[in-house]
């Protein structure tokens, strides 16, 4: 059976998190995880250097050991990263019997989630998804949004949070004006205004947004 994946954005932290294999696949999955602050669990008799390296550093824990069914029921995410197909069903089988969200890594029909391509910026976050069936095409797209959302955009995302906070704690109750405040912010050219104001002009110039001076 072919899924569809429908687009949610889930808080992971301190969410039990199982990663079943300690090789290369298993890596990158487990340093996605750790960008959102999941409570990670990695079960291998071998693993990778750098897992050990986020195991000495506390940033997951790390049993060197075979997988043992059916502990996989006992996570809220689990992932599947063996080279062995028997392993990797069994895990499935396991986290589906105990409700757990279950990706087997290049096994599309064996997940209940697919890791998309994503570009974070600051509190943006752009994903792109092709279900799990042309993933090529989405590292791409990835790419393609690294020029679409350059490097400032991680400071202006941060200058959007903190605005927004201060138009609804100014107009709370005021939709109109609020939305005067947004548009202001919007139009602005945050690309110039970044590379030639200092620190005090562009609070000067969000100030100004604020109060909606034209």
């Amino acid at each position: 059976m072919t899924n569809k994946y429908m687009p949610i954005s889930v808080s992971l932290s301190d969410r039990p998190c199982l990663v079943v294999g300690g090789g290369a696949v298993a890596l990158r999955k487990v340093e996605t995880l750790l960008d959102y602050d999941a409570d990670i669990t990695v079960v291998a008799p071998e693993v990778h250097e750098k897992l050990e390296y986020h195991a000495e550093r506390k940033r997951l824990s790390l049993e060197r050991r075979e997988y043992r069914s059916p502990e996989a029921a006992e996570y809220g995410l689990v992932i599947s990263a063996s080279d062995d197909t028997a392993l990797n069903r069994q895990v499935y089988e396991d986290a589906k019997k105990g409700d757990a969200l279950v990706n087997v890594v290049d096994d599309p029909p064996h997940c209940d989630f697919i890791f998309p391509a994503v570009l974070r910026r600051d509190c943006l976050t752009a994903a792109i998804s092709t279900d799990g069936k042309a993933p090529f095409v989405a590292g791409h797209l990835r790419m393609v949004l690294e020029n679409i959302f350059p490097t400032h955009w991680n400071r202006l995302m941060s200058l959007a949070a903190n605005f927004r906070k201060r138009v609804r704690a100014r107009w709370a109750g005021d939709m109109e004006k609020m939305n005067a405040c947004y548009a202001e912010f919007l139009e602005a050219d945050w690309k110039l205004l970044l590379k030639e104001k200092s620190d005090d002009g562009i609070e000067e110039e969000l100030s100004r947004m604020l109060e909606l001076r034209k």
